[in-house]
């Protein structure tokens, strides 16, 4: 599979990567063999970059996916995690769910101080059972998870010393980049005019349907030598499956405005000959900030799937005819987009 370049690091990337939030057991249990099989399914379609999070399972990402790579050759794979949330055990009846089915049996404390991104490097690193992580992301720092004034603290946190803790990190090869891992576009605009990152996993906001990185993060990606890698490229499902009855679009179920606006997206699809979901997961790669697609799935089936669909040929005038039937909101992200 071809490669593209972090930043200005020097570390490739598979165009395609894997998002590991689905092992965790997102909206529904995963369980060990499966996710096993679907890593295993991951690393047989040529990707080699894989992404997971303190956060997804409660460490139990983590876990299986350490346990998937530890016998691959050393350099033969990328892995990012991320910081931000510390996990800390509590009684079994009270483990949170946020979503996930048959986490670990911990609960989350978010903190972006150097103390708690060191110890998030740490725990994560004893979850995985491997002694290098390649990237590190500060997840969900912004509004649109904490609220405006939590989030004020947080980022007074984070410039204050947790930016410092990422620093040290790369500086002493002990991770070869950093970035952001959010939902988000304010957040990250905001950073960028602070700090120099490397990357920036941004979920739902650069797909077919949602284009609000165009208006500012991506030409400030592009000065600032700063790769985007995109996830949720289907938004929550919708351009997967289409208007369905209980379609989601951004972790909820779909408008009747975007289910339309969907609607219509098919049947250009469908003139050109092409299921929806091909040009979803291939329109990030044709700007040159983007460094890789992450796909998340919990079935090897389905990442078989979205590979054979990667790999269609597509005339590259398919992508303006969506155009007219996109979300654009610059300005307030995500938030603007649900009004």
């Amino acid at each position: 599979m071809k490669t593209r370049t972090i930043g200005r690091t020097g570390l490739a990337v598979t165009e395609f990567s894997f998002g590991t939030a689905a092992l965790g057991g997102l909206y529904r249990a995963c369980p060990r063999d499966v996710a096993m099989a679907t890593l295993q399914a991951a690393w047989d379609e040529g990707l080699r970059y894989f992404d997971t999070a303190p956060w997804y399972g409660f460490g139990l990402a983590e876990r299986v996916t350490g346990d998937f790579l530890r016998d691959k050759p050393s350099g033969s794979y990328v892995l990012s995690s991320k910081v931000g949330r510390i996990m800390f055990p509590v009684p079994d009846d009270k483990v949170p769910s946020y979503g996930y089915v048959n986490p670990l049996p911990f609960d989350v404390r978010y903190d972006y101080s150097y103390d708690g991104i060191m110890r998030s490097v740490e725990l994560s690193h004893a979850r995985l059972g491997l002694n290098h992580i390649d990237m590190l992301y500060v997840h969900d720092i912004g509004v649109y998870t904490h609220g405006a004034e939590r989030n004020a603290f947080h980022l007074r946190q984070f410039f204050d010393t947790g930016l410092k803790a990422l620093q040290e990190l790369k500086s002493s090869g002990a991770i070869k980049a950093f970035g952001l891992g959010v939902n988000e576009i304010p957040v990250c605009l905001d950073v960028l005019r602070e700090a120099d990152l490397d990357c920036i996993l941004l979920a739902g906001r650069y797909t077919l349907l949602d284009r609000s990185a165009v208006a500012k993060l991506l030409p400030l990606c592009e000065t600032t030598g700063t790769s985007l890698v995109v996830g949720g490229v289907f938004n929550s499902g919708i351009l997967a499956t289409g208007p369905v009855e209980g379609a989601h679009f951004d972790y909820m179920p779909a408008t009747a405005d975007i289910a339309g606006k969907v609607g219509a997206m098919m049947d250009i699809a469908k003139s050109r000959g092409v299921p929806l979901a091909a040009p979803a997961l291939q329109f990030p790669l044709e700007h040159p900030a983007v460094a890789s697609v992450l796909i998340g799935t919990a079935k090897p089936e389905s990442l078989h799937r979205n590979m054979a669909l990667a790999r269609l040929d597509l005339s590259k005038d398919i992508y303006p005819a969506f155009e007219p039937h996109t979300l654009v909101a610059p300005e307030l992200g995500q938030d603007a987009i649900r009004q």
